[in-house]
């Protein structure tokens, strides 16, 4: 019995010392301590020998497994123990650094900034407002009473009976009305919520508008200031037109068209085969509007300008799909 066990103990220390990496440690430590393993099925063994016999050996073998434990732990940490000099010795200090990756600016962040940098030139200030919304400055003053067909085409979302999500950044221009009289002079970029989700449309999405208000202010300023923008913004080639349309906070309003930017007019699917794109919403500030702030309607008259960022952005980059802006693939990212 105790030659059977100075046999297993001789056996499994000379193993352990010439083990070379951890898997050989661990595929002993199952051989010898597992629970199929050579000590363990001897431990077993003890309850069937003679009574005299089974102290000794329960002795020798609780030993033998405490060396082998400590033998296999010391043959594991000196293993490790190269191993991470080995990995010193191939470092080599004079090597250059691994730059870190930079980021980038979102396109959506790189059109607004585009955008207000044109109008900043053309002496608009920006001003920013709520997202969260109450009714009031999101419809009422601006000429959308609550039995008003156009609430309709708005699909607002409703946090309580008298505060939404601002369905377009309009309410800032009737805030900053509010609070100065004219000249005013601002462009207001931010989020916007609608319930409307599909290739092009998405429940949150990013708007500009601008308001200018002084006396003697015209139509015809307005379609200097739009035509400028949009030559800057593409390129002097890209024609305007104005088509007559209806917005309650502007009375004559109009949609501002740009020959299609994609085919040049010749037509595609990006216009629907017609060469022309809508990309703004424009008109005379509604006389409604300035009495809501208190404006003399005699003195002063204004424009305002609407558009979605993100379908510039889209014209700009030739992106046909909006939720391409939200998937965050860092792939089509880093083309900008």
């Amino acid at each position: 019995m105790r030659s059977e066990v100075e046999k297993i103990e001789k056996e499994a220390l000379e193993a352990a010392e010439g083990a070379s990496d951890l898997e050989e440690v661990k595929a002993l430590r199952a051989r010898y301590l597992g629970r199929k393993g050579v000590l363990t099925v001897f431990l077993r063994k003890i309850p069937g020998l003679p009574s005299e016999e089974r102290p000794e050996a329960g002795r020798l073998a609780n030993q033998t497994k405490e060396k082998l434990e400590e033998a296999l732990k010391r043959a594991a940490r000196d293993i490790e123990a190269d191993l991470a000099e080995s990995s010193r010795e191939t470092l080599d200090v004079t090597l250059p650094g691994r730059p870190p990756a930079m980021g980038r600016l979102h396109p959506i962040t790189q059109t607004t900034y585009a955008i207000c940098e044109i109008f900043q030139r053309l002496g608009f200030e920006t001003v920013e407002g709520p997202d969260v919304e109450l009714d009031y400055y999101n419809f009422e003053a601006l000429n959308i009473p609550r039995d008003h067909p156009a609430r309709d085409m708005q699909d607002t979302f409703y946090i309580s009976e008298n505060t939404v999500l601002r369905t377009h950044t309009s309410p800032i221009q009737v805030r900053v009305m509010e609070s100065q009289p004219p000249p005013v002079c601002i462009i207001a970029p931010g989020k916007a919520y609608r319930v409307d989700s599909d290739v092009s449309h998405t429940p949150m999405f990013h708007q500009v508008e601008g308001l200018m208000v002084q006396e003697g202010v015209s139509f015809g300023d307005l379609k200097g200031i739009l035509t400028t923008f949009v030559h800057q913004i593409f390129d002097e080639e890209t024609s305007l037109r104005f088509r007559p349309s209806f917005f309650p906070f502007t009375e004559p309003s109009a949609e501002v068209d740009i020959r299609c930017v994609i085919c040049r007019g010749k037509g595609c699917r990006v216009c629907s085969h017609t060469g022309w794109l809508e990309v703004i919403g424009a008109g005379m500030v509604h006389p409604a509007v300035f009495e809501m702030v208190g404006y003399d309607t005699d003195r002063y008259t204004g424009f305002a300008f609407g558009m979605g960022i993100e379908r510039i952005a889209m014209l700009k980059y030739g992106i046909e799909d909006i939720r391409k802006f939200y998937e965050n693939d860092i792939r089509f990212l880093r083309q900008f």
